[in-house]
């Protein structure tokens, strides 16, 4: 089952901070059959085989093992993988990195620039 990537026009500003990051491989499955999917898996007796369940779902297996990895860092489950919600601080906070970085370089120049108007010593 392949699902048509949304137009560009239509997804969310992938520099939005209000929620997470979108990037080109999150469009490829769309949000209800990861949680359907993920549903699927945790409710299910005995544990089925992650790579059987995703063909039947049209999903790649890997994408299938890395949602529901994700569900069980969320869920508290596991503790090597951060939560989603720890991710999109991060990215966040990288954002905001990047963001004043860029600034203090901005206002370096300009006082180095002013410092020079300045020098008593400068030929006019």
């Amino acid at each position: 089952m392949d699902y048509p990537r949304p137009p560009p026009a239509l997804a969310p500003d992938p520099v939005d901070s209000s929620g997470p990051a979108i990037t080109p491989w999150s469009w490829k499955y769309p949000l209800e059959l990861r949680e359907r999917a993920v549903r699927m898996y945790r409710t299910a007796e005995p544990k089925p085989v992650i790579r059987r369940m995703a063909e039947e779902l049209g999903v790649h297996h890997e994408a299938l093992r890395n949602w529901i990895r994700q569900a069980e860092a969320d869920a508290g489950e596991r503790d090597d993988l951060l939560t989603t919600e720890e991710k999109n601080e991060l990215a966040q906070l990288r954002r905001e990195v990047r963001d004043l970085r860029r600034a203090n370089e901005v206002l370096r120049t300009a006082s180095a620039f002013f410092a020079a108007q300045l020098d008593p010593t400068r030929p006019r």
